[in-house]
């Protein structure tokens, strides 16, 4: 809650009222600072990276939800082709077969069993059915990420459909992408409720969610609980993607910009809060099943939801049914964020380039078919290696980064006041001083303290117990530097442009350029003339009826 209120809730209120004041994509709202101009460019290269990872988990929620359609879910039984010597059909059985090997009276070849990958705690050698259908099936795990295998045709296929999808839904722009979130936006608080309700009145569940609510102060001494907290802000609420800027480029000029980003922060995050307490009651149920302690059940990653809630949904009434429509809920959480990313991408082409918006079928088109190609490394039999690099890589450094320049830019250079009574003349009132403290001294702290512990706490990627090679986290490190490339580059090339001599160019680059303010001619006029009025009588004139009526 406070990374929320310091650093969520200003970032986000910064980034739509920068979206609606210009009506512009993220790509173009940079030039009022052309200096850092490169930073709409890196938000595109991170949303290309972000559809390609999410449709990923679109393709294998896909093939899980082909295989609930079974009389019999193949991840409930061991006796399939996929399973080895090590199986055991539930959680329930491990410590079972644990005490069975440490008296000797369990001879399994433990040599080719394979080590649990989500129940981390649990030391023995067995394995669930669920998890090895996802290991052994489902992805047909190599050895590593030097062994990356052929691509496994059923998940490509799921990958395409996914892919289709968000073309059909995103072909027409916000219009088509408006409707479809309709659907995708309200179904999963169905599914989260009913998951809630079957998980608390299973034997051990209202232990995991008093475990989930319950706080453990002295971790507040811990950075690591502040880095994840922050990273989780970013997660759920969205700055420094691009998308929010570009979804309020389609606002009306006067929308209540201030009500609605501190409406959707605290629905948003709320929301995330509450599927937490969905999981943990779950996960108290797998804990009792296993007679162990929470923690040692506590997973993250694609093994929450593609082993612990498989096999919890395999012991509901009708599971073929339950575990069909939780994963068409993945499917759908998926696609709203991929809608959007997808979204910012094509509008920034087609602002910069406005004679495709007649071609605008064909450039989505083109988009999604990049995009699924670059993906189809990721439905390789080692593809989950590539999925996990791409997972500890991509969505902080760059984010957090994004973040800090954002607030800097916007109170320093920009200038807060000035930045506010864009505000006001918007919504007929300057921005609170609480998000100009905030924006000034708060919200760049905290996230330059976050960016700094972020490198000093840096550990290489591991997936379960497989520890990549020295190599991965030079790939790693490069796939983090990719976003932050074009801001280097248009520093260079704005500094570049400008005239006279290096200081007198750093100094025009920080200025806003000619295509800054508002895109509607109206407000446009309105603006430049108020721009050009005695600072005393400025603020008079930004809440002119006139100017927003």
């Amino acid at each position: 809650m406070v990374c929320l209120v310091l650093c969520g809730l200003p970032l986000f209120f910064l980034e739509v009222a920068l979206g609606q004041f210009t009506g512009r994509s993220a790509m173009h709202t940079w030039s009022l600072c052309p200096l850092v101009k490169g930073l709409g460019g890196g938000m595109l290269i991170f949303c290309t990276g972000f559809v390609i990872y999410s449709t990923v988990i679109c393709a294998w929620s896909l093939y899980y939800a082909f295989f609930s359609l079974r009389s019999v879910l193949p991840w409930t039984s061991c006796s399939n082709s996929w399973n080895t010597e090590a199986c055991v059909t539930t959680v329930k059985h491990l410590n079972q077969v644990f005490s069975g090997v440490t008296n000797g009276s369990s001879h399994y070849n433990a040599t080719t069993s394979n080590t649990s990958f989500v129940y981390e705690g649990l030391k023995n050698r067995s394995v669930t059915a669920a998890e090895e259908f996802w290991q052994h099936k489902a992805l047909e795990i190599t050895r590593g990420l030097e062994y990356l295998g052929p691509i496994k045709m059923e998940l490509a296929l799921c990958l395409l459909a996914s892919w289709i999808v968000v073309f059909l839904c995103t072909i027409k722009g916000v219009r088509s992408v408006g409707k479809a979130v309709y659907v995708t936006a309200t179904f999963p608080y169905i599914i989260l409720i009913v998951l809630l309700i079957r998980g608390l009145t299973l034997p051990g569940g209202t232990d995991g969610a008093l475990f989930y609510i319950t706080p453990n102060f002295s971790k507040l001494l811990e950075i690591q609980v502040w880095l994840e907290a922050c990273l989780q802000v970013f997660y759920s609420l969205g700055p420094a993607w691009g998308c929010i800027i570009t979804m309020s480029s389609y606002n009306k000029f006067n929308t209540n910009c201030l009500r609605n980003a501190v409406f959707c922060t605290f629905v948003c995050e709320g929301t995330s809060m509450f599927a937490g307490l969905v999981i943990f009651s779950i996960l108290g149920f797998m804990a009792h099943e296993a007679d162990v302690p929470i923690m040692d059940v506590v997973s993250s990653g694609p093994g929450l939801g593609f082993v612990i809630y498989p096999e919890v949904l395999a012991q509901l009434p009708i599971p073929q049914l339950w575990s069909f429509i939780f994963f068409i809920m993945l499917i759908m959480l998926a696609l709203d964020s991929i809608f959007s990313a997808a979204e910012t991408c094509i509008t920034a082409v087609t602002d910069e380039f406005r004679y495709l918006l007649k071609w605008r079928v064909l450039l989505t088109a083109a988009y999604c078919s990049v995009c699924f190609l670059a993906g189809l490394v990721m439905t390789t039999q080692g593809g989950v290696y590539v999925f996990q690099l791409l997972d500890w890589y991509l969505f902080s450094l760059f984010l957090i980064f994004c973040g800090c320049v954002e607030c800097i830019v916007v109170s320093w250079v920009y200038g807060v006041d000035r930045f506010s009574d864009d505000i006001q003349m918007m919504i007929g009132r300057p921005a609170p001083l609480f998000f100009k403290i905030t924006w000034c001294y708060v919200t760049p702290s905290m996230l330059l303290i976050t960016l700094i512990f972020t490198f000093t706490q840096y550990e290489p990627p591991t997936y379960g117990q497989y520890v990549f090679p020295g190599y991965a986290s030079s790939i790693g490190w490069c796939i983090a530097a990719v976003p932050m490339l074009p801001v280097g580059v248009m520093m260079v090339i704005a500094i570049y442009r400008a005239k006279g001599n290096i200081w007198q160019k750093i100094k025009t680059s920080l200025e806003p350029d000619a295509g800054w303010g508002p895109t509607n001619a109206f407000y446009r006029t309105c603006y430049l003339k108020k721009r050009k009025q005695p600072k005393s009588l400025r603020r008079v004139l930004m809440s002119s009826v006139s100017c927003r009526s």
